[in-house]
């Protein structure tokens, strides 16, 4: 006769989880009809579909400005990615991507930078090794953002002039 074991225990099928293996990202919305003045902070991914003027500090997170997102502010994240209107210079830790839809006016600065084709950019590139640490230091240092106005070249990262590519896309039909 058998008899069972304390460590006899039913099997799991192999296609039940009892736990997720990875964890499940926080992530904010901005609406379409919102309207945010100020700064932004806090400890998860943001997507921004209304309107927002001021810095956005999500250094540790990713940043979306979805395609109705239009952006007067400075933003600093982990990951960046430009879907909708920025006016402002943006500081990524791993990578910038503008999309098709994006129109940035402002620098860019992170490790990877990525302009996809029909995107819409005016200002500078700085893809130093060490964009991260600069970004780091220019969150604390940026009290007063310099955003380009209309025909005024961006040339300034963290309020110091620096030598890097200026690239200057028109849009299409002009």
């Amino acid at each position: 006769m058998w008899k069972k074991t304390e460590n006899d225990q039913p099997e799991v099928p192999p296609t039940v989880s009892s736990s997720r293996s990875e964890p499940v990202r926080e992530q904010a919305v901005i609406g379409a009809s919102l309207v945010v003045k100020g700064d932004v902070s806090g400890d998860e991914d943001l997507v921004i579909q209304g309107q927002v003027e001021g810095k956005v500090l999500l250094k540790n997170h990713g940043i979306t400005v979805g395609r109705n997102g239009q952006v007067r502010a400075d933003l600093f994240g982990k990951t960046i990615a430009v879907d909708g209107t920025v006016q402002g210079n943006l500081y990524a830790e791993e990578k910038i991507v503008v999309r098709q839809s994006g129109n940035v006016r402002g620098n860019l600065q992170a490790p990877r930078i990525c302009l996809e084709d029909g995107a819409r950019f005016k200002g500078s590139i700085d893809m130093d090794a060490g964009a991260g640490e600069k970004a780091k230091s220019a969150t604390q240092a940026s009290s007063g953002s310099q955003i380009p106005q209309s025909g005024e070249k961006a040339d300034r990262v963290g309020g110091q002039a620096e030598l890097g590519i200026k690239l200057n896309q028109a849009s299409p039909g002009k």
